[in-house]
């Protein structure tokens, strides 16, 4: 018995990340079915961060009441710039690049959210380089692979894959009349719809960044998340405000409007915080990340066979290439992970014979404390606010 409940408890995770890639595929497919019949992006984020707020802001009143950090002027300027980031300009480039191309090539960008956080953790000297060491020449490596394959979805389109569950969705009426939502993507649409995740992804590697330092001043994780959701929640009303002039654009029912902004909120930003919080405190960011491809392959049977999304040969290439150069970068961020369990068990005999500091740091060249799943305030996938790692 000792011995299956060791493996019960060991699958946990497991299943956890699962589960939750599947969550954040039917958040990419709902979202998509929402925005082709006509919801605006803009309403979407204001909606889907409200229901954050209502969901979360209970449990961070209530677990957090005794070890809330009192809140200072320096924090709540941080808490307003991640709320732009998160909130704001990631989910509405994300969302209007998911309008433009779909949500399996959507998902495929978003791969390269390690490659950008590790870039920017070397531009803000988050992180060291030894180019001496295998794990930072992986890192390395990956990086540019990771962009070259970025590089590759946006400017090579491809020809058609003819695929068995591609045409699933095929009308069997005559005419040879297309769905809607299988309608070809002119190159404009597919070159705007590239840049705006970008753009999105950047967005969201610059909120890790800041969320490192701000995650250290105000450690109540929960009230963090709960602010932030709340703060880009009335940041998004103002820019729908402006982008959107017609006050028809807020009406919602209950139809498929209300569940993409209800699932998005609760299920890829509450739920998902917590679960992913808890498999990345028990077993680090690199594991928790290592599943977002799994995410990409679910998006597009999904996306087949619900929208008939068209599965073009440079979205198929750029996906292999991204895929490739994430896992050399977790790669070597998992090394650096076994160098540092190491160099700690290392250094506690060592402390308790007053030898403090020998052996301990070795691998601070390679190390950085960034996020590579995305927190609840900047939503696709919701996470870490604990302060992860590339």
């Amino acid at each position: 018995m000792a011995g299956r409940g060791g493996f019960v408890e060991k699958a946990k995770p497991y299943i956890a990340m699962i589960s939750l890639q599947f969550g954040y595929a039917g958040m990419n497919v709902l979202t998509k079915v929402s925005l082709n019949q006509g919801m605006s992006h803009y309403v979407l984020v204001v909606y889907r961060h409200a229901f954050a707020t209502l969901s979360i802001a209970p449990f961070a009143l209530l677990l957090e009441r005794k070890v809330r950090p009192k809140m200072t002027w320096s924090i709540f300027w941080q808490i307003f710039v991640l709320a732009m980031l998160g909130p704001v300009i990631d989910q509405n480039f994300y969302y209007a690049g998911l309008k433009f191309t779909g949500p399996t090539f959507a998902c495929a960008m978003s791969n390269i959210l390690p490659a950008m956080t590790f870039v920017m953790a070397v531009i803000f000297r988050m992180e060291k380089l030894d180019m001496k060491k295998v794990r930072c020449q992986a890192k390395v490596a990956g990086t540019l692979v990771t962009v070259a394959g970025a590089m590759l979805m946006t400017l090579y389109k491809g020809p058609l894959m003819e695929l068995a569950w591609t045409r699933h969705g095929a009308p069997a009426h005559g005419g040879g009349a297309e769905a809607p939502a299988a309608a070809a993507i002119s190159g404009r649409d597919w070159f705007l719809g590239s840049l705006f995740v970008i753009i999105a992804t950047l967005a969201w590697a610059a909120l890790f960044i800041l969320q490192t330092h701000t995650i250290k001043q105000y450690p109540a994780h929960l009230s963090l998340t709960t602010l932030v959701c709340f703060i880009g929640t009335l940041q998004a009303i103002v820019v729908t405000f402006v982008m959107e002039r017609r006050i028809s654009v807020w009406k919602i029912g209950f139809d498929m409007n209300l569940l993409a902004a209800a699932y998005a909120g609760i299920v890829t930003s509450s739920i998902a915080y917590y679960v992913q919080g808890l498999v990345i405190q028990k077993t680090g960011p690199v594991f928790a990340s290592a599943f977002s491809p799994l995410m990409m392959i679910i998006v597009a049977v999904m996306g087949s066979f619900i929208l008939s999304e068209r599965i073009y040969l440079g979205g198929v290439l750029g996906a292999v290439l991204i895929v490739a150069g994430l896992y050399s970068v977790l790669w070597g961020k998992h090394k650096d992970t076994q160098e540092k369990e190491a160099d700690a068990k290392m250094a506690l005999p060592m402390a308790s014979s007053k030898q403090d500091g020998a052996g301990v740091g070795d691998d601070a060249e390679c190390n950085t404390g960034n996020g590579v799943m995305r927190s609840s305030s900047g939503g696709r996938g919701a996470a870490a606010a604990a302060g992860s790692a590339v």
